[in-house]
C-alpha cells in the first residue's frame, strides 16, 4: 500500500489556507499540515482598519477559519504558535519551534506561504513603544489598546491603501489624524493629478495631510511622541502608525538556498514552483509575472494570493495549472469616494521609457437624468497598437465595476478600441446606454484611427490657440487663461475668426464638445486637436490644494 503524500504548508491566512483547502478537495488521502507561527491560521487582514473604526464591530468576524474547522471540514492538521526556523532541502524536512520544544517535520512537498511584514526604514527614535504598524491581528489589538481612552491624536506615516483606510477609520472614532506622505500625492497606484480628489476628501474629513515630507527622527514627549520632519516641522501625536511598505518573509527560503529576487521575493515559475522541485511558494512572499511588458513584480493583494494558493494545490495534486500573472487591480473606499486602478501608471510608463497614449473622460455613473447620478474621472493609457496599459478611476458610484471591466479586458487581450464593442448591462439607475467603458473605447478608437488628436492640459504646445467651445455662461464662470470662446453651436458660422496658421486646441467641460469642434475644424482645413478631458482635467492638473 502506498504511503500517503505529506504536504507541509508554512503559513496560513490567504495563500496557505486556500492551498490547503484546495488540496484536500483534490486528494482525500494526503496528509496536510499547516504550520502557522501566529495565533490565527486564517483571518481577514484587509478588514483590520474597519474593526478599529467600528464598521466591523465584532472582532471574531475577522477570523475566517479556525483550526477546529480545518480539522472537521477538511481533515487538515493546523498547528498555530509553531514557527518554522529552517528548511532542510536535502532531507526534505523543516525544523519547527513551539512554546515547548523544537522538532523536525518531514515533507514530500513543501509550500512556503509566509507572506510579508510591515517595513519602515530605520529612523532615529523609532524604538518608542508609541510607534505601531497595522498588518496583523496583534497589531490591531495593540492599536486599539493605545486608543482606548488614552489617545486623541494619531499620525500615520504613508498614504497608501492601509494608511488611508486607517485614517478614515480613526476619524470615525473622533481621533485627530495627520498623514505624512513622502511623495507629492497619496495613493501611489494613482498618478498625481488623479489623486488630487483623494487629498481633498481627506481634508474634508478633517485629516491633516502633509505631502512631500519624511520623518527624520522621533522625540519622546509627555503623553505621546513627536515626529520631526525633514523641514524641521514637529508633529505631536499620542500614537504613530507606520504604513510605509512591506518586506517579504523570505528568510527561510534565502537561508535554504532557494532562488530569490534582489528584493528578497521568492522566484517562482508559472506553476508557482520555486527553484527546488519539491517546494512551492505563493502569496505576498513571491515575485510573479507582470503580463503587460513580460517583466517581474510583486503585488501584495489578497485576490492574487488566493488564486496562487489554488494553483499550487492543483500542481501538487497532478493537475497542470498556471498563474498568468497579475495586473494589480485594486480599489479603495475613502469617505464619499471610491478610487480604483489597474495596470501601469503614467509615472511607471515614463520611468520604463515606454511610448503610450492617454485619454481622460468624465462620464456619469448612471444615466445623467436619473437622480443620484455622479461623475467619474477616468484616466486610460494604451499603446500605438491599442494594447491596454492601465487605467485609474475615481468617483462616488460605479467605479469598481468599471475598473473590473477594464481589468478583464486586459486579462483577455482586448485592445483599447474593443471596449466600445463590449455588451454591458444597462438601466438608467446603473449606467447610460453608452456605458462609461464603451465611451472610453470610442475615444480610444478615435485616437488610434487619427480621427482625434489629444492634447493634454500639462502639455499644451506653445503658440496654440485654446478654443473654448462651451456656452458663454460656462466660460464666464471659469476658463483656461488666454482661451477664446466660440460656442460650439456658432462655430461653423465663425470659422473666419480663427487663425488657420496655428494649432487650434478645442476645449469644453469634459471633452465631448471639444471633439465635435475638432472634427468641424479638421474638415474645414484647420490643424486641430482636442484637450483631453476638457476643462475639468485642466482644473485638476492646475489645482492648488
Amino acid at each position: 500500500m502506498n504511503r500517503a503524500k505529506k504536504i507541509v504548508i508554512i503559513g496560513g491566512v490567504a495563500a496557505g489556507a486556500s492551498s490547503a483547502a484546495r488540496l484536500r478537495r483534490l486528494d482525500e488521502t494526503a496528509h496536510i499540515l499547516i504550520l502557522e507561527r501566529g495565533e490565527y491560521v486564517s483571518y481577514a487582514n484587509c478588514g483590520l482598519p474597519y474593526h478599529i473604526g467600528g464598521v466591523i464591530p465584532d472582532r471574531n468576524e475577522l477570523i475566517v477559519t479556525k483550526p477546529e474547522k480545518f480539522s472537521s471540514w477538511f481533515n487538515i492538521e493546523v498547528r498555530t504558535s509553531s514557527e518554522v526556523v529552517s528548511i532542510d532541502r536535502i532531507n526534505r524536512r523543516v525544523l519547527v519551534r513551539n512554546q515547548e520544544n523544537e522538532y523536525f517535520e518531514h515533507y514530500d512537498k513543501l509550500v512556503i506561504a509566509t507572506g510579508a511584514r510591515a517595513f519602515t526604514p530605520k529612523t532615529e527614535g523609532d524604538d518608542s513603544g508609541k510607534i505601531r504598524h497595522l498588518w496583523t491581528m496583534s497589531d490591531m489589538d495593540a492599536i486599539l489598546e493605545d486608543l482606548n481612552g488614552k489617545s486623541s491624536q494619531a499620525t500615520i506615516i504613508g498614504g497608501g491603501f492601509i494608511g488611508l483606510e486607517t485614517a478614515e477609520n480613526l476619524r470615525r472614532k473622533g481621533i485627530k489624524v495627520n498623514i505624512i506622505q513622502r511623495s507629492g500625492h497619496v495613493l501611489p497606484v494613482f498618478d498625481e493629478e488623479m489623486a488630487i480628489p483623494l487629498t481633498a476628501e481627506l481634508k474634508n474629513m478633517g485629516v491633516n495631510v502633509i505631502l512631500g515630507r519624511v520623518v527624520k527622527k522621533y522625540e519622546d514627549a509627555e503623553g505621546g511622541i513627536i515626529a520631526v520632519l525633514d523641514n524641521g516641522e514637529k508633529i505631536f501625536s499620542n500614537i504613530v502608525i507606520s504604513s510605509t511598505g512591506i518586506k517579504p518573509n523570505s528568510e527561510l527560503a534565502i537561508e535554504a538556498g532557494i532562488e530569490c529576487s534582489k528584493d528578497g521575493f521568492i522566484k517562482v515559475d508559472n506553476h508557482m514552483k520555486t527553484s527546488d522541485d519539491n517546494i512551492y511558494a505563493a502569496g505576498d512572499v513571491v515575485e510573479i509575472d507582470e503580463p503587460i511588458f513580460k517583466s517581474r513584480t510583486h503585488i501584495p493583494l489578497a485576490g492574487p494570493a488566493n488564486k496562487q494558493g489554488r494553483i499550487v494545490a492543483d500542481n501538487i495534486a497532478g493537475i497542470e495549472s498556471t498563474y498568468k500573472g497579475t495586473y494589480g487591480a485594486s480599489v479603495i473606499k475613502l469617505g464619499r469616494l471610491t478610487a480604483a486602478s489597474v495596470g501601469m501608471t503614467e509615472k511607471r510608463l515614463k520611468s520604463a521609457g515606454k511610448k503610450y497614449k492617454k485619454i481622460y473622460t468624465h462620464p456619469s455613473s448612471s444615466a445623467s437624468y436619473y437622480p443620484g447620478a455622479a461623475r467619474m474621472d477616468i484616466k486610460f493609457m494604451f499603446s500605438d497598437d491599442g494594447t491596454i496599459y492601465g487605467a485609474q478611476i475615481i468617483g462616488e458610484k460605479g467605479v469598481d465595476k468599471r475598473i473590473d471591466t477594464i481589468a478583464q479586458a486586459m486579462f483577455n487581450g482586448l485592445k483599447a478600441d474593443m471596449l466600445g464593442e463590449l455588451e454591458l448591462s444597462y438601466a438608467p439607475p446603473f449606467s447610460s446606454a453608452k456605458d462609461p467603458i464603451n465611451y472610453v473605447g470610442y475615444v480610444a478608437s478615435n485616437v488610434l484611427s487619427g480621427m482625434s488628436t489629444p492634447v493634454y492640459a500639462d502639455e499644451i504646445p506653445d503658440g496654440a490657440i485654446i478654443l473654448d467651445v462651451r456656452e458663454p455662461a460656462e466660460a464666464a464662470t471659469a476658463k483656461i487663461p488666454n482661451s477664446i470662446n466660440i460656442p460650439l453651436g456658432q462655430l461653423r458660422a465663425r470659422l473666419g475668426e480663427i487663425d488657420k496658421t496655428r494649432l487650434i486646441v478645442a476645449s469644453c467641460q469634459v471633452g465631448l464638445r471639444g471633439y465635435l469642434a475638432e472634427r468641424i475644424l479638421k474638415q474645414n482645413g484647420f490643424n486641430a486637436a482636442n484637450l483631453s478631458g476638457g476643462y475639468l482635467t485642466w482644473k485638476a492638473l492646475n489645482a492648488k490644494l
